[in-house]
Order: structure tokens, then sequence, then C-alpha cells
């Protein structure tokens, strides 16, 4: 237990410690919301689909869980390129401690940055129909980062330099965000894009946010549930099985 709790301090020191890294983190969801969310908003509203800010901002906050939960995970490239990662190894833990102790990090960090984005989305105008809800939003905002964490771990035990950052980042992480239906509604999607979006976990959690904050969903939210329930049990599961065989 107390080679958990170091390592998901470290994570949390790590992020907190540079202020550049929560500004930069910031960047890109705020582009997609000011940029996307006030230029698509007049042709959102002339299809009859309402306010488009109300729209994204359950997306841009999945995308910022997303992103920030895979790459804590990649960050075990880093661990290893500066000899953190052959310190904690050859520590006398079991390895599925360092790798709990690094999800829980990255989770926890993932959370952290979807309520600052969230903060965002309401001084841009987004306003939940229910505040009392957002308890609710901030355990799908939890369970999707568990998902996301754990993959991003499993990635990262594979992954050997950093080059390979870019090529998960163009095949993984963003088919994993443009199939979410953040950007769009996922109803009267050609067959082909409907059922990759149905196997698509960050699908089921942009749902369930959309579903507590604004009380419109495609999945029922027990759906969603049991979804990211299911896919946190196995990308944690595979998480633990690539760190455990990782090759210094």
């Amino acid at each position: 237990m107390n080679a958990i709790y170091i390592l998901w301090l470290r994570e949390l020191k790590r992020y907190t410690r540079s202020r550049a890294m929560i500004v930069a983190s910031l960047g890109q969801p705020l582009l997609y919301l000011l940029v996307l969310g006030f230029g698509l908003g007049p042709v959102f509203q002339k299809a009859g689909n309402g306010d488009y800010i109300q729209f994204i901002a359950p997306g841009i906050i999945g995308m910022s869980v997303l992103f920030t939960s895979v790459f804590s995970g990649i960050g075990l490239l880093w661990d290893r390129q500066f000899g953190f990662l052959k310190e904690t190894l050859v520590a006398p833990v079991p390895r599925v401690a360092v790798m709990v102790g690094k999800t829980l990090g990255g989770a926890t960090v993932a959370t952290i940055q979807g309520l600052l984005v969230l903060a965002i989305c309401l001084i841009a105008g987004f306003r939940p129909v229910n505040w009392l809800m957002l308890p609710v939003a901030l355990f799908f905002m939890i369970l999707t980062a568990f998902v996301f964490a754990g993959l991003g771990v499993a990635i990262g035990s594979k992954l050997q330099d950093i080059q390979g950052m870019q090529l998960i980042m163009n095949f993984v992480v963003l088919p994993i965000y443009f199939l979410s239906g953040a950007l769009f509604p996922l109803n009267g999607l050609p067959s082909v894009l409907s059922v990759l979006t149905k196997i698509d976990p960050l699908s089921y959690g942009i749902d369930a946010l959309r579903y507590v904050l604004l009380g419109t969903s495609q999945f029922a939210p027990e759906i969603s549930v049991a979804v990211l329930g299911v896919a946190a049990l196995i990308f944690v599961g595979l998480g633990s099985y690539s760190f455990s065989k990782i090759q210094l």
C-alpha cells in the first residue's frame, strides 16, 4: 500500500509542480471549445440541434480526460529514459503495486484536468440542467479516467522509444476521440460509423456526461456504467499484464 501511495503522490506532484504543463494541457480543450463551439454554433443551431456550446462541452471534458489519462501512462517512457523506472522495479514491491499506483495517479490527474476544463466550459457559457448532478458527472470522469489510464499503462509498457508516441496518437488516441460522438450527435450515422462509435468506450463516457449534465443521451446510463466498468477491468488488467512483462 505504501508503494501505491508513493507512486500516486509522485504523479500528482509531477503534475502540480509544472505550471507550464497545466497551461499547455488546457490549450487544446480551450481551442476546441472556443473555435469549434462558437465557429460551428450557428450551423448547429440552424440544423435545429440547439446550442453547440451546450452539446460540445461534455465532449471537450471527455477529450481532456482521455488525453491526460492515456499520456500519463505513456509517461512510463520518460521514467524509462531517466532511470526512475529501473529504480522502481528493483524495489522490493510487487510490480502490480507499481502499476496500480501509476494508474491511480494518472486517473487522478486526468480527473483534475477534467474538472479544470469543466470550469472553463462554465466560463464560456455552458450551463448544466441540474447543478446537483455535478458529483455524478465527477463519478463518470473518474470511471473514464481509469479506463484510459489502464490503456495508457498497457501502451507505455510496450513502447521502447519516444517516436512511437506519434504513432499511438494518430492511430489510437485520435480515432477514439473522433469516433466518440464528442463533436457530433450519434443518431442518424451511417451503419459502419454507428458500429464503430458503439465499440468505442469513450462514447459511453461522453454520453453519460451528457445525460448527467444535459439530461439527454443516446445510451441508457446503466449501459454506460456497465460498459465503462467492464472496459476499466479489461484495460487495467491488460495494463497489469503488460507491466509485469516489461523489459528494461
